[in-house]
């Protein structure tokens, strides 16, 4: 049975949106497979954590589960009946006949009489008339988004749909299914579905237009002295020379790293640099920063008029 989704990412269900978003986050950058290439106990909790988020870190989502219209998984929880599946079966109920419509008609089709050649009798012809389109909402990870890929979509009545996500699909985007709608009536042709496109937020990309962006952190030696890092892309890892004498901030560009365009063309990939000190103190860099320091009189927010 699926946990509680604020139970999962920690947090209250008095949280804020925001907060619950920094808690994904704090977590996913710990837990993201990139991060843990074959631990499969932190590919589980991460799975754990994205269920969790997409059910509470989504405003509608999550009303509809503090109101119990669907479970921790997602999935619609049983709905009242209506008087109509309490009425009872048999020629004794009014409400109720093996017969369908043909309540209305004395045994013939209302539809057939409805849709017939101006009221004709029997040799009248049927009208031809398109299915509605039906529309659903999908999940997709953020990667998946970007480099695109096969999944599904299961319906509310229980089949599945296959669904292809083009690459560069974008958060709210629609993707149109022909004849996968409602039926026609009278051999029309059938609706189309409409699948509007949720992209779950990632660990450490995000997107601006066809661009990515990414804070890669860097070593305090890696940001003075320079050197090649390996850099995490959409299409895997890469190594990237960081110039000598970086500061945070600082901003590399890969070009065509980004978000596929149309024509085949990409954006992209923007990476701004942090530079990270170690965890634990580290005394022969603390006694090599007061001996420097001692004689600098550098003042990087002298621009900023303090």
């Amino acid at each position: 049975m699926a946990r509680d989704p604020y139970e999962v990412l920690g947090v209250t269900k008095a949280a804020s949106q925001d907060e619950i978003q920094k808690a994904f986050r704090k977590q996913a950058k710990v837990l993201h497979p990139d991060l843990n290439p074959g631990d499969k106990e932190a590919e589980r909790k991460f799975k754990d954590i994205s269920a969790a988020y997409e059910i509470v870190g989504d405003k509608d989502k999550r009303a509809r589960y503090d109101n119990g219209e669907i479970g921790p998984d997602g999935n619609e929880q049983p709905q009242r009946q209506y008087y109509r599946e309490y009425a009872g079966a048999g020629a004794e109920n009014p409400y109720q006949s093996s017969a369908g419509f043909s309540d209305f008609g004395e045994g013939e089709d209302i539809f057939s009489q409805f849709f017939s050649r101006r009221g004709g009798g029997a040799g009248g012809r049927q009208v031809r008339m398109r299915g509605a389109d039906a529309q659903y909402s999908m999940n997709v990870e953020f990667l998946d988004a970007i480099n695109g890929t096969q999944t599904q979509i299961k319906l509310p009545n229980g089949p599945t749909l296959d669904v292809r996500i083009p690459a560069g699909t974008k958060d709210g985007q629609t993707l149109r299914l022909k004849g996968k709608g409602q039926p026609g009536i009278g051999g029309g042709e059938a609706g189309d579905a409409l699948i509007e496109v949720h992209v779950k937020p990632h660990a450490f990309f995000t997107r601006d237009g066809d661009d990515i962006r990414l804070e890669l952190p860097v070593t305090l030696s890696e940001a003075v002295l320079g050197g090649k890092v390996n850099v995490p892309t959409p299409k895997g890892a890469v190594a990237v020379t960081v110039p000598a004498n970086s500061s945070t901030g600082k901003v590399l560009r890969l070009k065509g790293r980004g978000a596929p365009k149309r024509g085949g063309a990409h954006g992209d990939l923007y990476i701004a640099l942090a530079i990270v000190l170690p965890d634990a103190p580290d005394e022969k860099l603390k006694s090599f920063i007061e001996e420097w320091s001692s004689d600098k009189k550098q003042n990087p927010r002298a621009k900023m008029g303090v």
